[in-house]
């Protein structure tokens, strides 16, 4: 598997499993199959309700611990944030069975991020978290942060497909030695991403799937690509896209594809944000 090397030199697979919306009783086979199939990176978060799943497959797996890279994801915290940040951390690692994470994220850019953030720098020094980073910040937060604290993340987990590809924020993010990587990498199927004329005849040429085209694309750039899916043939299908290279041209056609706005949500949009900063976990 091929990796990147993060800020502070840890080493990040390039291609992972994510499980988003994968129901907590069907994901330990899920990631014990994606186990199984090849994957080491794996990434979960408290707010969807499965870490314990993932975690009884990577206990059951037999696979070394230091041969995988575990994320999860830190939900929004109230003042006081440092105290609820480190007590969400700890029932975290609980609910995975570890006792370290290898990625540690802050979910949402919202509720008392520098409290948040203050903690993680604490997890992150105390070996806790070997590398931490924050999700769906846009690059005013992402910069804020930044400039007021000791810390640069070393990942942004933002939405990221052929779609709403955001070249030019990863080139803002490599200037400030920060890892992009993607949620939401084939745009769940909007758009028909699966039928797309474009990706399906760059695919035909070299004998592969949109989607391996789709994740081809993200990793050829440098992005950190998590597809989710929970048939073991399309978790190696998903896997199988180092065998060809895309050219300049192809790079280039694929570009015009960019609709420059997400298909998801707007983190701008007062009436999200608020949706988003008013949920609340269990713990």
């Amino acid at each position: 598997m091929q990796t990147v090397t993060l800020n502070n030199g840890v080493e990040m697979p390039l291609l992972g499993f994510g499980v988003y919306q994968i129901p907590a009783d069907d994901t330990e086979r899920a990631v014990s199959e994606a186990l199984a199939a090849g994957y080491r990176l794996l990434d979960t978060a408290a707010a969807y309700g499965n870490e314990e799943g993932v975690g009884r497959a990577i206990k059951s797996s037999g696979i070394p611990r230091e041969e995988l890279f575990v994320t999860t994801k830190l939900w929004v915290q109230d003042a006081p944030a440092e105290e609820n940040t480190r007590r969400a951390f700890e029932t975290s690692l609980a609910r995975l069975g570890l006792d370290h994470l290898d990625l540690y994220l802050m979910h949402q850019p919202y509720g008392d991020v520098y409290g948040q953030w203050r903690t993680m720098e604490a997890l992150n020094r105390e070996g806790a978290a070997r590398a931490i980073g924050v999700a769906n910040f846009y690059p005013d937060r992402l910069i804020d942060l930044i400039v007021n604290n000791e810390i640069t993340p070393q990942v942004n987990q933002i939405e990221t497909h052929p779609f709403f590809q955001r070249a030019d924020y990863q080139d803002l993010m490599r200037q400030h030695g920060v890892r992009i990587e993607s949620w939401g990498g084939f745009a769940e199927g909007k758009n028909d991403l699966f039928t797309n004329p474009l990706l399906a005849e760059i695919g035909k040429e070299y004998g592969k799937s949109v989607a391996q085209v789709a994740l081809r694309w993200l990793t050829q750039r440098g992005v950190v690509a998590i597809p989710k899916s929970v048939r073991p043939e399309r978790m190696r299908e998903n896997l199988d896209i180092f065998d060809f290279e895309l050219t300049d041209e192809q790079m280039a056609a694929i570009a015009t594809l960019d609709t420059g706005n997400s298909l998801f949500f707007d983190h701008h949009d007062p009436e999200i944000v608020t949706w988003l900063a008013g949920r609340r976990l269990g713990a």
